[in-house]
């Protein structure tokens, strides 16, 4: 025997036994795939029990001048990253926080793509694995709420953030939210990883909607 008989099947744990890794980042713009660059990522692995593991933030520099409007919504110039180290420097630190974890965004999609590229610039390889968007997540088991945006998510359950649109405070605040959308999930006796990817793959059903224009239903 190999002893494989002893593993828990891949997608049969429980999500609490899990470890995620939230990340986000701050960049020079949207385009991950046409030339913008990371200027700031934040890291926090945490178990599924909430405990943290391991946090890691840092400035990065972008290689490339930080767009003004960019400046506006982060706070993070030029000047501030000039001296930080290039992605190139901490891509294998970042690869190892990142491994065996599941990958967990506010809007996944995004810093999935930006460290996907940033990692295949550094190294020649990418990411692959697991990966979970609490912007997702939350439409599903919080219906209640109009919005999912990370600050209205925040303000919902509770939850602080003195450095929104800084990589570390919106990360820790990722963080928060997943905990409680994970309670949610629970509630509705999803346990597994299986599971819950089932719940995520499922087609939701859509609002009706009214005759009267949007501003109208909005007033």
């Amino acid at each position: 025997m190999n002893g494989a008989g002893n593993e828990v099947a891949a997608g049969a744990e429980s999500l609490r036994s899990l470890e995620y890794v939230v990340v986000d980042v701050e960049t020079t713009g949207g385009g991950a795939g046409r030339g913008d660059r990371v200027t700031e990522i934040a890291a926090i692995r945490v178990r599924g029990t909430g405990e943290v593991l391991e946090e890691f933030t840092t400035l990065v520099n972008p290689e490339r001048p930080i767009p003004p409007f960019i400046t506006r919504l982060t706070n993070i110039t030029d000047e501030m990253v000039r001296d930080a180290p290039r992605f190139g420097e901490i891509a294998e630190e970042v690869r190892r926080l990142l491994t065996g974890g599941v990958f967990v965004a506010h809007n996944v999609a995004f810093d999935w793509a930006f460290l996907h590229h940033e990692l295949e610039r550094a190294t020649g390889t990418g990411l692959e694995g697991r990966r979970l968007c609490t912007v997702k997540l939350a439409r599903r088991v919080v219906p209640e709420v109009a919005s999912r945006s990370l600050g209205a998510l925040s303000e919902y359950f509770g939850i602080e953030n003195d450095a929104r649109h800084r990589a570390f405070g919106d990360a820790r605040a990722t963080v928060e939210i997943l905990m409680r959308l994970l309670e949610r999930v629970e509630g509705y006796e999803i346990k597994s990883w299986a599971e819950l990817e089932k719940l995520l793959a499922s087609r939701r059903r859509r609002r009706k909607r009214s005759a009267l224009p949007r501003s109208i239903e909005n007033i």
